[in-house]
């Protein structure tokens, strides 16, 4: 009895042996969706006239007169880029744009009327992913404008895969039905470019938080 046991344990064991480990389930990957037609040029951006101030933070606007402050609902988004396995992607060029609380880009063929668009807003940020692939923006909750529900754009460059564009959208929008973009993707895109808001913390300045992971195509 005390043989056959040890045999029946000793083919179980080589038998577990000889499994292969379950493969983590792959994540699904950022959709690739157009750019759009307001996306600031390097050029435009390199002007320090138009363009005082295009870090993180795109809230606050310092210029040699002072410091504005956006108007809408701050939103932090904390955000980590890795691949399809959950690898964490180190040294990407991370940024986006958006509209500002006033339906308004920041960009050359929007007119820069006064009053037209909200000067304490950056419009545009930029950011490289930490040693985890982690990143942080403070912006504002996207609002809709003219034919869009409310989006952020998002582009990743990284020499791994070169450069993803995409867009993240407020989760349970009610524009987003009606969106030509969002009525493109599948409803595993969907749920990828997705963003869940939830309360900030008391303190922190925002209104909204948002952790996000950035599948990318390695």
């Amino acid at each position: 009895m005390r043989r056959r046991h040890l045999i029946a344990t000793s083919l179980t064991a080589a038998a577990c042996l000889a499994a292969p480990a379950l493969a983590t389930p792959a994540r699904t990957r950022l959709p690739r969706l157009t750019e759009g037609p307001f996306y600031p040029p390097r050029a435009w951006r390199a002007d320090s006239a138009l363009w005082p101030d295009q870090d993180a933070d795109l809230t606050t606007v310092r210029r040699k007169d002072g410091v504005l402050r956006a108007q809408g609902e701050g939103l932090g988004l904390e955000a980590q880029v890795e691949d399809s396995q959950g690898r964490a992607i180190d040294g990407a060029q991370v940024e986006i744009w958006q509209c500002d609380a006033r339906a308004v880009y920041r960009h050359p063929s929007m007119s820069a009327t006064p009053g037209r668009f909200d000067p304490g807003f950056q419009g545009y940020g930029a950011t490289v992913s930490g040693t985890g692939g982690e990143l942080r923006f403070r912006t504002i909750r996207p609002v809709a404008y003219p034919g869009r529900t409310p989006h952020i754009h998002l582009k990743i460059t990284h020499a791994s895969f070169g450069s993803l564009t995409t867009q993240l959208f407020v989760a349970g929008d009610p524009g987003n039905a009606q969106d030509f973009l969002w009525r493109q993707l599948d409803t595993a895109a969907q749920q990828a470019a997705s963003m869940q808001l939830q309360p900030a913390p008391d303190g922190s300045g925002l209104r909204w938080l948002v952790r996000q992971a950035l599948v990318v195509p390695v």
